[in-house]
């Protein structure tokens, strides 16, 4: 009864292809690529000037304002709903206490 039964591994019925036969295939040598190394493209130096310092904090800045208000709202509807409830099981409480 608390030993378990270990299912087995059924035999394939129906047809069955027999595998396929691997031809092997010849290798041939060539010559070995060069030596030489190419060299790096060369990559564009980011240039900040005033103005993208300005985007770039502007942007970070409403990146910021937007996840706290967020935020904010997400605790607000928390806190709203708990008094809500508070109220609402007071009222329960009240009701039921002067029957």
């Amino acid at each position: 009864m608390f030993r378990p039964k270990v299912p087995t591994m059924p035999r394939p019925t129906g047809l069955t292809t027999p595998p396929a036969v691997v031809e092997p295939t010849t290798v041939t040598p060539h010559a070995p690529a060069s030596t030489a190394a190419t060299p790096a493209p060369n990559r564009s130096v980011v240039q900040l000037t005033p103005g993208t310092v300005l985007a770039l904090v502007g942007g970070g800045t409403a990146v910021v304002l937007v996840v706290g208000a967020v935020l904010v709202s997400m605790l607000l509807a928390v806190a709203l709903t708990a008094a809500s409830v508070a109220v609402c099981a007071l009222t329960v409480r009240s009701v039921i206490a002067r029957r």
